[in-house]
């Protein structure tokens, strides 16, 4: 056992185990560092990363990259969810780098902290047309010990880099909002909507601004690609068939085979982006579709005492990817009868929904529409319908008593207030007491814990980001809106008064992302990272 054993994250108690010598992110390290004159080995990840679990068990686990990293470095973890302000500084300078970016992400500092090197996944032994982390250990080691002049001089061209220009001011126009348009339907998917190619991306802020802007134009072309990419997403395997909600994003762009790790920011858009089409377009299956991923928020990412917790890993282990979510047709044979099953088989059961690396094992997809099913089997529709229903009830329950992938039960501010906002326009839409009830018991909660003597924090000892200000305060507004009650609004603009006293750029204008600079930088973005 090292010495995270002592921290609040699950991710770097995940990691207390190993006998890698692991900091978390601490002056200490950087310290010894220092005075021993190591570079620092870096590994930024999360509890839900499949990849991250992979790079654990390959390297972190191997006695000779053990004894490299002990020997050579002075190594820290950090788990990107509780610290994203200092994960993002590394991702970007990885990204300069021309590394591609993403998790886990492996990165090699001096012992002030500027990165010389970095990466992404690194096998053990060079592999998938990268090289072997022993080898990486090795030359990264010799590189430091031999040419710190060289490495001196990148560091501070690529921190330079990473310090952003001055945005020159602009003017928000209509045409700015237009072209903003037509450059989101230009990356439109047309054969299997969404936006780009694989690996897919729900991107629920573009959709967002989509449906907003069709309600006001009714722009047909608009429409349709709203609506073809809601129904996509809903019908693949990156949506859970069977137990709601949705996964990450897709690997093929078909929206079949997902990254399995269901992420409460993502089902908090997601939901948000259903219930606005189901009071646009009027469809049922969008509210269908809101209404699961509320009962998969409930029932894995739902605190007893009212709060919501942050993610679902992707797998048990990390041998078997997308094991708990994906089935054997031997398994669905045994669990349905002979009706049910040739019924939900001609649903749900598809080929392209083959795991590549277990290939009796199926992602469940919608390959069929009800009415085509009908006409093949010749059976009444409401039977159909009741079949597909019983199915699904028996998996769901079979899969509930199943042992299930990890839940990370830590309470973020930021994801909070997405999903207490996403659950006020749910009651909105839905008519349901329920959510309002749920909504207002969690923010109540999330400001006993997260708010106190006017110090708003991220998580446990971890202050308030500019993402944790923004969506406590749209929930507050959210809960005003709903309420009527005045407190939510005093409490919302006593909240904003204190981001703008602490993150207002008062030079430049614009709002910094964290209080204190990384790397002496401190980053005003307005992309979306991952979510709006």
């Amino acid at each position: 056992m090292n010495r995270l054993t002592r921290e609040k994250s699950s991710y770097l108690k995940h990691s207390s185990y190993q006998k890698i010598d692991w900091y978390p992110w601490c002056d200490e390290a950087f310290e010894r560092a220092k005075r021993e004159d190591k570079p620092v080995f870096l590994s930024s990840g999360a509890i839900w990363c499949h990849w991250c679990h992979v790079m654990a068990k390959e390297c972190f686990e191997d006695d000779e990259i053990i004894s490299l990293l002990n020997e050579k470095f002075v190594c820290i973890k950090l788990d990107r969810d509780e610290r994203p302000d200092i994960d993002r500084r590394y991702q970007l300078a990885v990204q300069t780098m021309g590394m591609g970016g993403g998790w886990p992400l492996s990165v090699f500092l001096t012992p002030y902290g500027k990165p010389f090197f970095g990466g992404t996944y690194f096998p053990p032994e060079d592999r998938y047309g990268r090289p072997g982390f022993k080898k990486v250990l090795i030359t990264v080691y010799e590189f430091y010990r031999n040419h710190k002049d060289r490495i001196e001089e990148y560091t501070e061209r690529l921190i330079s880099v990473l310090k952003q220009k001055r945005k020159e001011a602009g003017r928000i126009s209509e045409d700015l909002i237009n072209r903003g348009i037509e450059l989101i339907i230009a990356s439109y998917d047309p054969q299997n909507s969404g936006f780009g190619l694989a690996p897919k991306f729900p991107m629920p802020g573009a959709l967002e601004f989509l449906i907003n802007r069709y309600y006001f134009s009714r722009d047909e072309t608009i429409g349709k690609i709203v609506k073809n990419t809601l129904y996509a997403m809903a019908k693949g395997g990156i949506h859970d068939q069977i137990g709601g909600g949705f996964h990450r994003y897709s690997t093929d762009a078909e929206w079949i085979i997902p990254h399995f790790e269901k992420m409460a920011d993502d089902n908090a858009w997601l939901l948000r982006n259903y219930l606005d089409a189901y009071a646009v377009f009027g469809d049922s299956y969008f509210r269908e579709v809101a209404e699961g991923i509320i009962r998969f928020i409930v029932m894995v990412l739902s605190e007893r005492e009212g709060c919501f917790y942050a993610s679902q890993d992707a797998d048990i282990t990390p041998d078997d990817e997308g094991g708990y979510f994906t089935w054997r047709k031997e398994e669905l044979k045994d669990l349905l009868d002979r009706e049910e099953f040739e019924i939900f088989s001609l649903y749900l059961l598809n080929e392209k929904g083959r795991m590549h690396h277990d290939p009796s094992k199926y992602v469940l997809f919608i390959s069929r529409e009800i009415p085509e099913i009908v006409s093949i089997l010749n059976k009444d529709e409401e039977l159909v319908k009741n079949r597909i229903k019983t199915a699904m009830e028996k998996l769901l329950d079979y899969r509930n008593r199943k042992e299930s992938p990890f839940v990370d039960k830590n309470i973020y501010t930021s994801l909070n207030g997405m999903l207490i906002s996403a659950y006020l326009r749910a009651y909105r839409i839905l008519k349901n007491q329920t959510l309002r009830d749920i909504a207002l018991k969690s923010l109540k909660r999330l400001l006993k814990l997260r708010f106190m003597d006017n110090e708003l924090f991220h998580s446990e000892d971890v202050k308030g980001m500019l993402d944790d200000y923004v969506y406590l305060i749209d929930a507050l507004i959210c809960s005003y809106e709903v309420t009527g009650n005045d407190r939510y609004l005093k409490e919302a603009e006593r909240l904003m008064d204190i981001c703008i006293e602490k993150l207002w750029d008062r030079d430049n204008g614009g709002f910094f992302d964290s209080e204190e600079a990384v790397l002496g930088v401190r980053l005003k973005g307005i992309e979306d990272i991952p979510h709006p």
